[in-house]
């Protein structure tokens, strides 16, 4: 449960999320259209797991089969992403804010029997209880979150759940010249690298690389260590 002073927050994210899933789910998970047939939606989704995994494998992998790893996703809206990932991974694990998203992920995934979608609350992964899992990944999600803390609190639960060494990568806003009000569940608070180098201290992470620092598109990758802090 999130504490008292995010509870208002969290709320009114579920709400804009979930009434944006009704009125166009996938024109929101990729505002570059509104008329996204199945086809086009989910190679979309394949094309994010082409440029962002499949060139990281190195990475992502650290000799593991994919075929053996679990994955964990962190914001998979309608299954874009989520779907492509459970065609390269063993066992895929997906959490979203949104009720609405979280059926239409269902949905789009009910022939990927190896793929596993949950509405979380919104602060934590506490929904998945303590499972391991040996990559987190996450695209166009924390780049709509506003408040610092639920994106700390986030790379913090990405942190308890990675197996050690296991990698957290995601994407955050990263233009600096951005400004936001604790309302907006559109444009998420930006970090700058030092800002994200930080975050990735006080979380236990390895902040190993980066990319795009200062744009929109903000890479991070996160390294839990093998042994505790």
């Amino acid at each position: 449960m999130p504490p008292i002073g995010l509870r208002q927050h969290v709320d009114k994210m579920r709400r804009d999320w979930d009434c944006r899933a009704q009125e166009n789910a996938r024109h929101y998970v990729n505002t570059a259209r509104s008329d996204w047939t199945d086809e086009e939606f989910f190679r979309d989704g394949q094309k994010t797991v082409d440029e962002e995994i499949l060139t990281d494998m190195i990475n992502i992998c650290q000799g593991m089969e994919p075929g053996r790893m679990r994955v964990l996703e962190i914001g998979c809206g309608a299954g874009r992403v989520t779907r492509a990932l459970s065609l390269l991974f063993g066992e895929v694990w997906a959490v979203d804010i949104s009720a609405e998203m979280v059926s239409q992920a269902r949905r789009a995934l009910a022939d990927r029997p190896n793929a596993r979608v949950f509405q979380n609350n919104g602060c934590d992964l506490a929904v998945l209880g303590d499972i391991e899992v040996d990559f987190t990944f996450s695209t166009l999600v924390f780049q709509h979150i506003s408040n610092r803390e639920i994106i700390e609190n986030y790379v913090r639960e990405a942190h308890r759940l990675l197996r050690p060494g296991g990698l957290f990568k995601f994407q955050v806003q990263g233009d600096t010249t951005m400004e936001t009000t604790p309302e907006d569940t559109w444009l998420g608070a930006p970090f700058s690298e030092a800002q994200a180098r930080e975050m990735a201290r006080r979380c236990g992470f390895d902040m190993r690389y980066s990319h795009g620092a200062g744009e929109q598109y903000f890479w991070l990758w996160f390294f839990k260590a093998l042994t505790p802090r």
